[in-house]
């Protein structure tokens, strides 16, 4: 079972300097989606769109320790035998499978070492 990285985001107490602090920095281009306070970031051009990557409120994966650097979110066939893999290898699953509507399911899971990771059932017909 391989996973290619198909997502990013950048968590921020600050949403407003973080975003313009990228657009100066690195051109990308951020398109309000979602939640408030919520941005879907394009890192490349129309032909070359680079790795999907959103911009949000900082929030806690690991309960009592707020998200810092960069969240990675992993593209799986399966994430119910991801959840089953990730307990058999001695992580933990942070985040129970939940849906987002036409995107996919998507569990958070902690490696051995504690690091919070994503991992997405993508499907567009998602409920």
């Amino acid at each position: 079972m391989t996973a290619n990285l198909a997502h990013f985001a950048i968590n921020a107490d600050d949403v407003p300097a973080s975003r313009a602090f990228y657009e100066d920095i690195f051109g990308w281009t951020f398109t309000a989606w979602g939640p408030p306070g919520f941005y879907r970031i394009r890192t490349g051009s129309l032909n070359d769109p680079g790795i999907a990557g959103a911009l949000q409120q900082r929030r806690e994966l690991v309960p009592g320790r707020p998200t810092t650097g960069l969240e990675c979110t992993f593209a799986v066939e399966n994430v119910d035998a991801t959840a089953a893999a990730v307990r058999a290898a001695g992580g933990r699953i942070l985040l129970d499978r939940f849906t987002i509507s036409g995107v996919g399911h998507l569990v958070f899971l902690a490696d051995p070492a504690g690091n919070p990771v994503g991992a997405m059932q993508y499907d567009a017909g998602a409920e």
